[in-house]
């Protein structure tokens, strides 16, 4: 039977329909399901690769020892009442996850905020979207997103502002280049200083430079102003703060030419924007990280939501700011309170109103009555000694946080760390002192809300292994063992969303636009069969919910939005001499976060297999940097070493780095570990996108790969990279020291058995060596080593793992790396959804495939979840101009 669930990726919320199989699951897209209408991305569409038992926590754990249940809780509730009682509720805090469900996410705020009495529970949503909240609830009122999917099939105008589309939410970006297909009038404009592949799509690239989107967006301000295009009665009855914000813009960005010169951008293509904005009636201006990670991320919401005040596009179809989110769940986080500096049901903390409501709601013994301590500023604390226990629940912060190695040391000087995770060995965990084993995507009940409100179901199809537990549950253990039995006596999900529900509707009267009062009272029975829903007003039937700000109301007291003034800063960090480069960071196509989930699929890992820096060539020739060598990337904070790649996206002055490698798949390359930790000051984001860097060449003496059934033993290299294969491991790894002997050195890194079946071959002169190591003719392992960084295909070696045994033919040919059919060598994946291979795009290209159809038609690349389009067009692309 299939379930109707939702995937646990990106914040687009597709939705999945999963049948459980042996070894994993069956999976598709949800065709009912408003987010997807059927469609996913790679990631999503390899789910059912990643759902196996290798490396799961399934035992509590106490100082490395398996223990039952009632033990590990125990020792939790029993660290956290000795701080608790020794130095107060704000000894004591909570790291939580847009990957939660909203039920956990509500025990858990609750627990602290209402009973611990303490606003110590922070997210890892604060590194990827609080800026954005805070531009909100400045403008509107209250966190609102007041666009939806619709929006973007409806609009004549679509604004990308810091968002590779394309690649991190590849469904949404699909349903944007085929309404284009459709209606060739839409208009797409993208503005990034890389060229992702979401450009492929746009009319108009604005590679603007890093940092200066409020200098864009002040411009645009004053633009409209000047040529009179000012929504006049919308302004005058709906908003306040249009003068002010006119006069900042006009005072720093009046003047287009300047604003060109201070941005980087050509004139032209910068009036071409103004215009097309100032002319165009339904824009939508979609914006992600590369607007909210950044110290003045908040300015920058607000200065894109002043263009749609101003003119008047928001409240109706295909208009208005969209900030988009990372996490499957970062919405449903904001609307618990799962932020430090937000209440419950957005309701604030600040409000003494508001605590009275939720404290009587929840009949807690007290509430939190200041904001807690946000992410950097909590693991800061920490480091000082000021928080003696924490409980960290499915994330990953030694990795993911800036200023990584500072967390690292805070959690090693921590008296309690507590990790919640379905995962045994992550970086993080490493540190714990207490390990409770969660449930798993496909485990566990819940809800999740995705980017444009619509509130979905995860449902369990897999029982969950051994002795993992829900985090719901495990909180609600924890509490009860410190006193608060009454309140945490939960029957299940179910009741806990109910629960939710009556809290948005308690004392709102229409003074909140989160307000779930349709779903009270569902039940079991209802909130099993529960379809997506979009608040404001949620129905269980899945009904629409009326457009926010359609009436022109907003949140604040007055019923007016506001427009802010913002005035361009500068980043935290200043280039210098010693770093005189912009680190930008950020994900790639097929992977997601730490790769704890998606790292264990084959498929997704044989895209980018490797942790890289991409640079411009020109500054690759000027650090003395060839491509394809290893480089080391330094700041102030810390370094890593990757391999370098000269990709054409990337202008000069800037390097490219994504966050997904730790320290558990690559030697040195937590990109966290780099970035500063200089944060907005008012949401408290980092600024993952603009850190001062320098690039060195990592000097080795050779470079190599080996493939392997097992586990290597890399402590005599000096860099080494891993990724799942399927049956085997890949490892990409390079060396300082040459070893005596390399047959010797191949066996003990591979673990050969003395008398194992070895082939090898060796070049001295050429400085290559080659084996392979055989076990009644199957292949075991293969390693590959040469001086030069440009080695052998790894495709066709890749399939020899899934033979029983090598034929004669295969292996006599097994050193040359190049199967007897040329055919049957597939080239570098582009398509993961189907394995389709740069040779094989290129053969049917040559054949006289002429388009993506025709690829498609031959190939299947490009026709499922559409990830790799912009790639596909680029194979067109350099075909034609050969050709040409």
């Amino acid at each position: 039977m299939k379930v109707r669930t939702t995937c646990p990726y990106c914040g687009v919320g597709c939705g999945v329909l999963a049948r459980a199989m042996d070894g994993g699951a069956e999976i598709s897209g949800d065709p009912e399901h408003p987010a997807n209408r059927g469609a996913l991305c790679s990631k999503g569409s390899a789910l059912g690769d990643t759902l196996g038992l290798q490396g799961r926590l399934l035992r509590p754990q106490a100082r490395g020892v398996d223990v039952e249940w009632d033990v590990a809780l125990d020792a939790v509730a029993r660290g956290f009442r000795e701080s608790i009682d020794r130095h107060g509720p704000d000894s004591v805090a909570f790291y939580v996850s847009g990957q939660l469900l909203t039920e956990d996410y509500y025990v858990a705020n609750k627990l602290m905020k209402g009973f611990i009495g303490s606003a110590n529970i922070d997210t890892n949503s604060r590194l990827c979207m609080s800026s954005a909240v805070a531009a909100h609830k400045r403008a509107f009122g209250e966190d609102l997103v007041p666009t939806t999917y619709e929006d973007l099939e409806l609009a004549e105008l679509i604004v990308l502002v810091g968002s590779n589309l394309a690649w991190c939410h590849p469904v949404l970006y699909q349903q944007i280049r085929k309404v284009k297909e459709l209606r060739p009038s839409l208009r797409v404009v993208v503005i990034d200083p890389r060229r992702t592949p979401t450009c492929d799509t746009a009319d108009l690239h604005l590679p603007l430079r890093a940092g200066t989107d409020v200098t864009l967006f002040n411009g645009l301000l004053s633009w409209l102003a000047q040529h009179r295009l000012v929504d006049r009665a919308f302004v005058d009855a709906h908003t306040r703060g249009a003068a002010q914000a006119l006069l900042v813009a006009e005072n720093t960005a009046g003047d287009a030419a300047a604003v060109a010169r201070l941005c980087g951008l050509d004139i032209r293509a910068l009036r071409d924007f103004y215009e097309w904005f100032g002319s165009t009636e339904r824009v939508v201006t979609l914006f992600s990280q590369g607007v909210n990670q950044s110290s003045s991320g908040t300015d920058k919401g607000n200065s894109i939501i002043n263009a749609h005040l101003l003119t008047g596009r928001i409240g109706r179809p295909g208009t208005g700011p969209f900030s988009i989110t990372g996490q499957p769940n970062a919405m449903g986080g904001r609307e618990v309170g799962g932020l430090a500096n937000t209440l419950a049901a957005h309701m604030e903390l600040e409000n003494a109103e508001h605590r009275r409501i939720v404290r009587d709601f929840w009949a807690a013994p007290r509430i939190a009555e200041r904001p807690g301590l946000k992410a950097v500023d909590l693991f800061e604390a920490m480091h000082r000694g000021q928080i003696k226990a924490v409980w960290i629940i499915g994330t990953n912060p030694v990795v993911s946080l800036p200023n990584a190695d500072r967390a690292r040391e805070a959690l090693r000087r921590c008296d309690l760390v507590v990790v919640s995770d379905c995962v045994a060995q992550t970086d993080t965990t490493a540190l714990a002192h207490i390990l409770l084993p969660a449930a798993a995507w496909g485990e566990k009940d819940g809800t999740v809300t995705n980017s444009d409100r619509h509130i979905s179901r995860q449902r369990s199809f897999l029982p969950a292994p051994a002795l993992a537990r829900p985090d719901w549950w495990m909180i609600c253990q924890v509490a009860q063992r410190l006193g608060f039995r009454r309140g945490f006596s939960y029957s299940g999900v179910a009741e806990i969303f109910d629960e939710h529900a009556r809290l948005s509707a308690a004392g709102n009267g229409g003074r909140r636009a989160f307000q779930l009062g349709g779903l009270i009272g569902l039940g079991e029975q209802g909130y099993a069969g529960l379809r997506p829903t979009q608040w404001p007003m949620a129905r269980p039937d899945g009904q629409d919910a009326p457009r926010l700000f359609a009436d022109g109301r907003f949140y604040h007291a007055d019923g007016r939005a506001r427009l802010v003034a913002t005035r361009p800063r500068p980043p935290k960090f200043a280039l210098d001499q010693e770093y005189p480069l912009v680190l930008n960071t950020g994900r790639i196509r097929d992977q997601w976060h730490t790769m704890t989930r998606s790292g264990r699929s084959a498929r997704l890992a044989s895209h980018l297999a490797e942790p890289f820096v991409d640079m411009h060539a020109a500054d690759a020739l000027l650090f003395g940097a060839p491509d394809g060598t290893l480089v080391r990337v330094v700041t102030r904070w810390g370094r890593l070493v990757a391999r370098l790649r000269t990709s054409g996206e990337i202008a000069r002055g800037s390097i490219f780095v994504p966050i997904h490698w730790s320290g558990s798949n690559a030697s040195d390359a937590r990109v966290g570990a780099l970035v500063g930790p200089g944060v907005d000051p008012i949401s408290g984001e980092p600024e993952f996108k603009n850190t001062p860097a320098r690039v060195e060449p990592f000097v080795v003496n050779w470079y190599g790969f080996a493939l392997t059934r097992g586990s290597l033993s890399p402590g005599d290299v000096s860099w080494w990279a891993c990724a799942e294969g399927g049956r085997f491991r890949r490892y990409e790894i390079a060396g300082r020291s040459v070893p005596h002997s390399w047959s010797s050195w191949g066996r003990s890194l591979v673990r050969a058995e003395s008398s194992a079946d070895w082939i090898d071959y060796e070049d001295a002169n050429a400085g290559t060596y080659r084996a392979a190591y055989l076990r009644d003719d199957r292949l075991e392992a293969c390693l590959f080593v040469s001086p030069q960084p440009q080695l052998l295909s790894r495709s066709w070696l890749a399939s020899l793992f899934d033979q029983p045994r090598l034929t004669p033919s295969e292996r006599a040919r097994v050193l040359t790396a190049r199967p007897a059919d040329p055919r049957l060598e597939t080239g570098v994946t582009v398509c993961a959804c189907f394995g389709v291979g740069s040779n094989a795009i290129e053969a049917a290209i040559a054949a006289g495939c002429r388009d993506l159809s025709s690829i498609g038609q031959r190939l299947k690349a490009g026709t499922n979840c559409g990830s790799c389009v912009p790639e596909l067009q680029r194979f067109l692309g350099s075909a034609l101009a050969v050709s040409a």
